[in-house]
């Protein structure tokens, strides 16, 4: 029992910055106290006491903010950071170090009873703060699930899952993001600047069309140089054509797509 606590402490000193000491998050931090008094409803709701267990469940969300049916599981390491408003459902589970934010709902879509109805999250996933997580499906190990996020349908392992309805982002392989990922530790809220896949869409034809916008410059500058060459040696002018002009603004169109 202690042990465990002391790794559930461990685990806020290590993945929050604002955290100042042990005696801070014993006395002051709702996502472990919720975590200490959904232990000890589980313990009932599993042993037939489901009327103890749901009691327990409702005292600590009078307390902290947190509602954790007695029924879901919880594994270790699991930071609620903030909390309030947090809702897990009866047959969530969470896997070991996890990460959730405020606001997060493991909710269920469907109403029959005895039926796996709300998701499972797997090892260190990180769920943003107002994310949605409906169904009883999984959230693969290392995945992460934008701010905000309503999330219908499985998420692979190492992907993230952002915007309404939730879009899924598969693991990218790229060495920078990796660098930068190390750097982190964890994205903090489950979601990067660089994570919606529309604007990457976008800023990538912005790109494109500015870079053919410069090739198709560079020709028409290539035909004006050799046209004025035979223009003075044939002893006439050749007028200036607009096009060898770059207009396509591609900083100003990325910019409002979010850079």
């Amino acid at each position: 029992m202690f042990s465990r606590l002391r790794s559930d402490i461990q685990c806020i000193l290590d993945r929050d910055p604002a955290a100042r000491s042990t005696w801070e998050v014993l006395t002051c931090y709702p996502g472990l106290h919720a975590l200490v008094l959904h232990r000890r409803a589980h313990w009932f709701w599993n042993h037939g006491f489901k009327w103890m267990g749901r009691f327990v469940s409702h005292v600590g969300r009078w307390l902290t903010g947190i509602e954790i049916h007695p029924g879901a599981k919880i594994g270790e390491r699991v930071f609620f950071d903030h909390a309030m408003g947090v809702v897990v459902g009866e047959t969530a589970e969470i896997g070991d170090g996890c990460t959730i934010y405020q606001g997060v709902t493991l909710g269920g879509t469907s109403l029959y009873k005895g039926t796996k109805r709300h998701p499972t999250l797997g090892r260190d996933v990180v769920v943003g703060a107002g994310a949605k997580v409906l169904g009883g499906f999984t959230v693969g190990d290392g995945a992460k699930v934008g701010s905000n996020a309503v999330v219908t349908k499985p998420v692979p392992a190492g992907a993230t899952a952002v915007g309404n309805p939730a879009r899924i982002i598969e693991a990218d392989g790229d060495a920078r993001r990796e660098a930068a990922a190390s750097k982190m530790g964890f994205s903090a809220y489950g979601v990067t600047q660089n994570d919606d896949p529309l604007s990457l869409a976008m800023r990538g034809l912005i790109d494109n069309a500015s870079s053919q916008e410069h090739q198709i410059a560079l020709l028409w500058q290539a035909i004006a140089t050799l046209s004025e060459e035979r223009s003075a040696q044939a002893g006439s002018c050749v007028p200036a054509d607009a096009a060898r002009d770059e207009s396509f603004e591609a900083a100003r169109l990325t910019q409002l797509v979010g850079r």
